[in-house]
């Protein structure tokens, strides 16, 4: 029986399956701190900074589909957790932060530390609440944790240092969670109406995300069904490019021209499980149908001719009574060329490895997509690494891949990464960071080394913003402020502990890579990247290339000859996808 409030906490989370706390204690969190000490059954992970804790239980949420759990005391700690907060609540991702408060007798006195937790966490929450008597805590942590896995977001449960060491009250509420996954179906006549949509279209496209994530076999057999091709996006990519004859790539930013193709050249999209947001990538001239779970997200990327609530898997199998078998599969096969081409091309770019110093991120990416285990996973940093991964990286059925895909923030990889290295401890765990990622997160090296963890760390180092220098140009200006003076992570990971290689050469990366996958425990492999390599997006408009064109003449006028001439001979490979 728990005695002190700290204790009932412990208590309930181990109660609702938390395994784990990411945090930093302090003075506000201690009382937790020792109580999860005594108790034994949840493991305390010790970050070195907060949004770390926040990343890490958001990867293992999404990893296991379970309630996750971090924590930061007062003040400063609050405002770490709230980065990787946003990035959990964005993902959907299953977390409840504890935000240890000042003592109540303080409250509102601008007293040291003081933050407002309703105010500070109220945009990435689904629950946002402060227990201040012993009374209040059962029942608000039951909710938060309740709300975090049914809405399957963010709850923030704010929690006073004093109260934290009080006599624990009676708890007159559920001392656990319950998960459910009820199947949301549309009705029949919506049905019906889905069926004549597209039984009258001889050219359907499917679009994919995340919402398929237990539909493959569905997705799959619909394709077939309809002679349709299956494009996707960065999150749905795992999901649904795997065994499926049909699927010709991703669209969107970082995506590749066939799925583009595939989308503008149909006569019907069928938008599933999906939320993209880049509406310049989605047709305005067709026909558009979006099936998704949460109804709010139906029509706001796309004018519908017509939206349904329900989740991919269960309204498929509804469905399918009322569709007609296509036998014309023209459109499929003209659109699987298209994609054929594609994958060619993009061989162009592995078949070229660059040079010492420049080494190509499209042959290294490549490399480790073909010497990674078939169940690995993998995270990924925002920025030019994010389009090697979704390019280069293939999907099997058992690996993940997990990045900042809705929040879009940097230094996501390796907290990611030690996430999924606590919770998913028999897989292997690839980190793929960017120079100016991990140099924002270095602090963490030492997490991994405290708690063995064995995350490979790929640094692909091209001593630069690559996304951002990419964006200048294309909108005409010249990349500044975007070249980084970065240390040799080698050294640094090896102060840290960890065994570590810097790759120059080219002809050197496929070896290095079988060091680090082989290797028991962590490493770290600083490749050294070529910062003029670009990333193309699937569809190049005027815009764009007077943008790029008018970019290289300032640098020119500013005597970069050199920059410019690195520019033009590393990528002009991107000359066949214009052709």
């Amino acid at each position: 029986m728990a005695t002190s409030v700290s204790e009932q906490l412990v208590n309930m989370l181990s109660a609702s399956g938390v395994e784990r706390i990411y945090a930093v204690t302090g003075d506000s969190l201690n009382h937790v701190n020792d109580a999860i000490r005594r108790d034994g059954s949840i493991q305390w992970i010790h970050v070195r900074h907060e949004e770390t804790a926040a990343y890490a239980a958001g990867a293992e949420a999404q990893l296991t589909g379970k309630l996750a759990c971090c924590a930061g005391s007062c003040g400063p700690g609050h405002v770490h957790l709230i980065n990787g907060l946003y990035d959990a609540h964005r993902s959907g991702a299953p977390v409840l932060a504890i935000a240890s408060t000042i003592a109540t007798q303080e409250f509102g006195s601008e007293y040291f530390q003081e933050t407002q937790t309703g105010k500070l966490f109220d945009d990435c929450s689904h629950y946002n609440q402060v227990a201040t008597t012993p009374g209040q805590v059962p029942r608000m942590l039951q909710m938060a944790m309740q709300h975090a896995v049914s809405r399957k977001g963010v709850s923030v449960l704010g929690l006073p240092g004093d109260v934290t060491e009080m006599k624990a009250a009676d708890n007159i509420t559920t001392n656990t969670v319950f998960t459910t996954r009820a199947g949301i179906v549309p009705d029949v006549k919506e049905l019906q109406q889905l069926a004549a949509l597209l039984n009258a279209a001889s050219k359907i496209t499917i679009f994919c995300g995340i919402g398929v994530e237990d539909a493959h076999a569905e997705v799959v057999a619909l394709a077939e069904l309809l002679k349709a091709p299956v494009g996707y996006s960065f999150r749905g990519k795992m999901a649904i490019q795997h065994n499926n004859p049909n699927e010709v790539g991703m669209t969107g930013l970082l995506g590749l021209p066939s799925a583009y193709h595939a989308m503008h050249h149909a006569e019907l999209i069928l938008l599933l499980g999906t939320d993209f947001p880049y509406t310049p990538f989605i047709p305005e001239d067709l026909k558009i149908v979006q099936i998704e779970a949460k109804a709010e997200r139906l029509g706001r990327r796309a004018q519908l001719n017509l939206g349904l609530q329900g989740t991919v898997k269960e309204t498929l199998l509804a469905l399918k009574p009322y569709l007609e078998a296509k036998t014309d599969d023209s459109f499929l096969q003209q659109e699987l060329k298209v994609y054929a081409d594609v994958k060619q091309k993009l061989l162009t770019y592995v078949e070229d490895w660059g040079s010492e110093h420049k080494i190509h991120p499209e042959y290294v990416a490549h490399t480790i997509d073909r010497l990674a285990t078939s169940n690995a996973i993998f995270t990924v940093d925002t920025g030019m690494t994010c389009v090697w991964a979704a390019r280069y990286l293939h999907a099997t059925g058992t690996r993940h891949l997990l990045g900042s895909f809705n929040h879009g923030s940097m230094a996501n990889a390796l907290p990611q990464a030690i996430g999924a290295a606590l919770c998913q401890p028999q897989r292997q765990v690839i980190a793929l960071c960017g120079d100016g990622g991990l140099s924002m997160s270095t602090g963490d090296l030492a997490t991994i080394v405290q708690y063995k963890l064995p995350v490979k760390v790929m640094v692909f180092n091209n001593h630069s913003l690559g996304m951002v220098k990419l964006e200048m140009q294309v909108a005409g200006l010249p990349d500044w402020q975007t070249d980084m003076v970065n240390p040799d992570f080698a050294i640094l990971a090896g102060a840290y502990g960890i065994p570590a290689l810097t790759v120059n050469k080219p002809e050197d990366v496929e070896a290095a890579i079988q060091k680090a996958l082989q290797t028991d425990g962590p490493f770290l492999l600083n490749i050294i990247t070529d910062p003029a390599a670009l990333a193309m997006p699937p569809k190049i408009d005027a815009k764009q290339i007077k943008g790029m064109t008018l970019s290289m003449a300032r640098l020119m006028l500013h005597g970069q000859f050199d920059e410019v001439w690195d520019t033009i001979t590393s990528n002009i490979k991107h000359a066949k996808e214009l052709l």
